[in-house]
């Protein structure tokens, strides 16, 4: 049996008994009708069963109704979830959504910013997580439509969506602190980064209102990974005076630094308190469950693509966007004992860590 040939924008046009031309400008919302006239559009839109050509919609607005996300990387847990919320709102919002996984490599940045040039997508949300040399924030500035995520590059002029960075690492030194911590150490990301940079600002004002000094010994920059969490808690652990607590400013990082803990024979919370910053899936189900900040990466996908969409459109946005946080208490804290631990009582030479790096 032949198939019905599919209806035409002529056909409704026809039935609706108007032109051509008003039917697709209505169609497109470029033209406001009288409500008797729109009704007659509908009605033959859906007798007909019209469904207009998605391309040439598109090509008549100028757009592609497709938007980018560049994500530094997609194994990180956090960044994982983002991009989840992100290609669900989107769609939601009538959007499809490209991921490009850039594995923090600036080139790969670079070139998937050139999709807007190329008017392949109308607008990349960006997720980088290394210092820019300055040809990121060139590219940017010379973009349009662009939103950062997460993490800044200074000097962009583009909205921001970022966590409030300096209420999380306050949250997290003061609960430290109220269980009668003072040899808190902190760990965190690269310093040249924002959210390093404000969660460890925050961290020493934390300590200087409780009248106490951070202890230069006591602080690790390293990457957000698993790797530089373990190179952490191994470097603290050879000190003569290690650390109560610590502040692991993402929550890969603290996982690295619970590694360690079983290699070194560390127990947590009863020798080591640890606090960590993301609240990713699953650390309520670690041995013992992680006490962390909590920041939603539901809304971070949300909000992030939300903004870009608006800016797209002309609508005044916010240059930056706060996403709230908040503490979520399990079972990594406890009151510190008097004896500290070290690495002479509880490894052996194979685990002594490398040379010191990031302080």
């Amino acid at each position: 049996m032949k198939k019905p040939a599919a209806s035409t924008i002529r056909n409704v046009a026809h039935a609706a008994g108007v032109s051509v031309t008003t039917v697709s400008r209505h169609l497109n919302g470029r033209i406001k009708l009288p409500a008797e006239t729109s009704e007659r559009i509908r009605a033959a839109v859906a007798k007909l069963e019209y469904r207009p050509n998605a391309i040439a919609r598109r090509l008549s607005k100028g757009r592609s109704e497709t938007i980018g996300l560049i994500v530094s990387d997609i194994s990180y847990p956090f960044f994982a979830a983002i991009a989840s919320s992100a290609e669900e709102e989107a769609s939601r919002l009538g959007y499809s959504l490209v991921m490009f996984n850039s594995r923090n490599i600036a080139a790969k940045e670079l070139a998937f910013l050139s999709r807007i040039d190329d008017a392949q997508v109308d607008g990349i949300l960006l997720m980088t997580n290394h210092p820019d040399d300055g040809a990121l924030v060139e590219k940017i500035n010379a973009c349009s439509n662009v939103v950062l995520v997460d993490e800044d590059v200074p000097g962009a002029v583009a909205p921001r969506l970022f966590a409030d960075n300096r209420l999380g690492a306050q949250l997290a030194t003061d609960h430290l602190l109220a269980h009668g911590h003072e040899a808190i150490a902190f760990v965190g990301g690269p310093p040249a980064l924002l959210s390093s940079r404000e969660r460890f600002g925050a961290f020493k004002d934390s300590l200087k209102n409780s009248g106490l000094r951070v202890n230069p010994d006591h602080v690790f920059f390293g990457d957000y990974d698993e790797q530089s969490g373990l190179r952490a808690i191994l470097q603290f652990a050879a000190l003569d005076s290690p650390p109560t607590a610590i502040f692991a400013s993402a929550d890969m990082l603290a996982l690295g630094i619970l590694q360690g803990c079983r290699k070194l024979g560390i127990t947590v919370p009863a020798e080591l308190s640890l606090v960590g910053f993301d609240d990713i899936r699953n650390v309520d189900l670690l041995d013992p469950p992680l006490t962390a900040i909590h920041q939603s990466a539901e809304e971070f996908g949300r909000r992030a693509v939300g903004l870009l969409i608006d800016h797209i459109n002309g609508a005044e946005i916010p240059d930056v966007a706060p996403v709230a946080v908040k503490l979520v208490v399990r079972h990594s804290v406890a009151a510190p004992r008097n004896a500290h631990w070290k690495l002479a009582g509880n490894a052996s030479a194979e685990n002594r860590p490398p040379a010191r790096v990031g302080i």
